[in-house]
């Protein structure tokens, strides 16, 4: 007897894929590589992971400080416009705190640059070997995208980013170009010089988006922020996760004309910075010294890192990044396994189209250690 309750039957759901709008049925969930939640239940405190680009020197002791500070307010909202970190940034970059658009980390916002600004019928441009959240961007909003060939291997920036394909790729329905300097995943750069050529070869209508989570670790300094005045279409991304070392709060930034801010912020969700991530952040930008210690760290053991993967015959991409691309050949497949086995975890590259390719944190002493160790033992 049916007394009202529950149906005993579960019913069929509906095809939520089919319900998604056309361009998300056509996307797949970025790929973050390997599930290091699982392995560091498995492997525990010895694990190594190398496939992040995290910065293993960790955070500024003042931005810990920070955080922990603000743990009593838990139960308020954070400021919805990030103000105190907005005028540290400005005071840092030489901009008004209106030109600045706090995200969820970077991602955030390259996702919103897409959504905001291409739609159906219009075109993204990006390169070969790009950072994957652009075309995951591209497709989300419904654009085409358009990918551009990268530098060929033999180049001096091997993989690179070429600025005359991109450039030749821009049409009348672009909308938006993504550059990534320094670029991830293949630690390639170009400069400032290159980028003025570019920008002038690009419609005033069409918006540039130079994604610059890498740039601390440059070591010229160089940053798309000194064109922005003789270029208001350009936008400049930032993020707080690799050399200021706050990847788990997730804070980034972006730089552009304040007309452009104005529209984005019609958009952006309420709240989107976390309390404990607005207060180490800026915190942390006021640790220079902190900042310089974990730079002259990276580089150190980057040129070690490089020097002795070079040693042993494999290619190693020119990098200022805090990651080297190392082409290990056919058994790059099989390398990846081995290093799995002995706890250590690289970054596959055959999503990007690089499958004879690993991309390797830059670790400490220790950790660029026992990864060597690993690889010796399999030669």
């Amino acid at each position: 007897m049916n007394d009202g309750g529950p149906a005993a039957v579960t019913a069929a759901p509906p095809d939520f894929a089919h319900l998604a709008t056309r361009a998300v049925r056509g996307l797949r969930a970025y790929d973050p590589g390997h599930d290091l939640v699982a392995f560091r239940r498995r492997v525990g405190p010895a694990l190594i992971e190398l496939g992040s680009n995290e910065n293993p020197w960790g955070a500024s002791p003042a931005a810990r400080a920070a955080v922990l500070d603000v743990l009593h307010d838990l139960h308020r909202y954070p400021d919805p416009l990030g103000g105190d970190l907005k005028c540290a940034l400005a005071a840092a970059h030489g901009v008004d705190p209106s030109e600045i658009l706090l995200g969820n980390g970077s991602h955030e916002l390259l996702m919103l640059f897409a959504q905001v600004f291409a739609g159906a019928g219009d075109e993204v441009v990006a390169s070969q070997f790009g950072f994957a959240v652009y075309a995951l961007a591209a497709q989300a909003a419904g654009a085409t995208l358009r990918t551009a060939p990268a530098l060929p291997r033999d180049d001096a920036m091997p993989r690179g980013h070429d600025l005359d394909a991109i450039a030749a790729a821009i049409s009348p329905r672009t909308k938006l170009v993504y550059l990534a300097n320094p670029n991830n995943p293949t630690g390639t750069w170009f400069g400032l010089d290159a980028l003025s050529r570019f920008l002038q070869r690009v419609p005033r209508e069409v918006l540039v988006v130079v994604d610059e989570a890498y740039a601390e670790f440059a070591d010229d300094g160089a940053t798309a922020l000194t064109l922005r005045a003789a270029y208001p279409n350009l936008i400049v991304t930032r993020t707080f996760s690799k050399a200021y070392a706050l990847a788990g709060l997730r804070v980034g930034f972006a730089i552009a004309h304040r007309d452009c801010i104005a529209v984005l912020e019609r958009i952006r969700e309420s709240f989107n910075v976390n309390m404990a991530g607005l207060a180490a952040a800026e915190a942390a930008l006021g640790d220079a010294d902190h900042l310089r210690w974990v730079l002259a760290r990276n580089a150190e053991e980057r040129e070690n890192l490089d020097r002795a993967l070079t040693a042993r015959g494999w290619f190693v991409h020119p990098s200022r990044t805090n990651f080297v691309l190392v082409e290990f050949g056919p058994g790059a497949g099989a390398i990846e396994s081995a290093l799995l086995d002995r706890g250590i975890v690289p970054r596959p590259m055959g999503g990007y189209g690089l499958p004879e390719c690993l991309r390797i944190t830059v670790g400490d002493r220790d950790e660029n250690r026992r990864l060597l160790a690993a690889l010796e033992a399999m030669e």
